[in-house]
């Protein structure tokens, strides 16, 4: 099968595709055939720096759509044929930009009929990071004003929604083009991010901020209200987010969660919007264009 893997650190250009056998699922894992499989940011500040994954050479790439194509003993919750998607393994290596991945049973769930395997294929990873702030460490409830910068990006546009779906009144940000795409998943407030303007300048009495855009946890921590709470999800915002009474959250895989996910897409409040489909040779150019910052939705390798 083949496999995008790297053996230096580096730009997009380390990137390689290699034939390598196809794994077998361990104990309670599943073999999974790969569909589709989404590129987040992680991706390339892992191949870029190393991270959690250390020294080349690793595959990187968590977050996948496919078919379940073996189960290892004692898997009880999927079958072969069964449609699944998942994120397998983060931060441990997941190999997931492959024909073939492997994984805990209890990191995937069954894909929702009403995503394609290309829109599922960028759902996990996301979606989980947006269900993890919003649902399980903020708990926004009815009525509450949540701000999501880069609203239309990967995280963003996912948060927007699970954060409408919960009744919250929501604030994002985007470019002005992308104003119109950002209101139609329901934000009630867009700001354009790319004007002369301080953006946040007229947002006020925030009740949760998430900081999905590196290096402005002080400028959203200006717009809490009393009570508010502020969330980063980049690691360099760790530090920052704790001075200033926010926290740091790492997205985990988490069988209920994927399934909240899936009944918000089932119910058809949830869905997840593909900017572009690579395949598996062009992960370099899926990367270039990553990194360019301008994506809206979410970009997904093929085999």
């Amino acid at each position: 099968m083949r496999r995008v893997t790297q053996d230096v650190l580096g730009d997009a250009s380390v990137l390689r595709v290699a034939e390598v056998g196809v794994p077998a699922p361990g104990p309670t894992e599943i073999l999974v055939e790969m569909h589709a499989a989404g590129v987040n940011p992680v991706d390339w500040k892992v191949r870029t720096g190393g991270g959690v994954l250390g020294t080349p050479p690793f595959s990187v790439g968590w977050e996948l759509s496919g078919v379940v194509a073996a189960t290892g003993s004692g898997v009880t919750r999927f079958a072969v044929g069964d449609e699944v998607f998942g994120m397998p393994r983060f931060p441990a290596q997941a190999a997931a930009y492959a024909e073939y991945v492997t994984g805990p049973a209890r990191h995937f769930a069954l894909k929702p009929p009403n995503l394609t395997h290309e829109q599922a294929g960028g759902l996990a990873l996301a979606g989980l990071t947006a269900w993890q702030v919003l649902a399980e460490t903020a708990g926004v409830l009815p009525g509450q004003r949540v701000l999501v910068p880069a609203a239309a990006g990967g995280v963003g546009h996912l948060a927007v929604q699970i954060a409408k779906a919960r009744g919250a009144y929501v604030i994002g940000t985007a470019s002005a083009p992308k104003h119109d795409f950002v209101r139609s998943l329901g934000a009630d407030e867009v700001h354009d991010h790319g004007g002369s303007q301080d953006v946040y300048a007229a947002v006020k009495d925030v009740d949760v901020a998430v900081a999905t855009v590196a290096g402005q946890v002080p400028r959203l921590a200006a717009t809490l209200g009393p009570q508010g709470a502020l969330i980063a999800l980049n690691g360099a915002d760790e530090a920052a987010a704790i001075d200033a009474g926010g926290v740091f959250l790492l997205a985990e895989p988490d069988r209920a969660g994927l399934e909240s996910l899936a009944a918000l897409v089932l119910e058809g409040r949830l869905t997840v919007h593909v900017d572009r489909v690579f395949p598996l040779d062009q992960v370099a150019a899926a990367h270039r264009l990553g990194e360019q910052g301008h994506t809206t939705g979410k970009l997904v390798l093929v085999p």
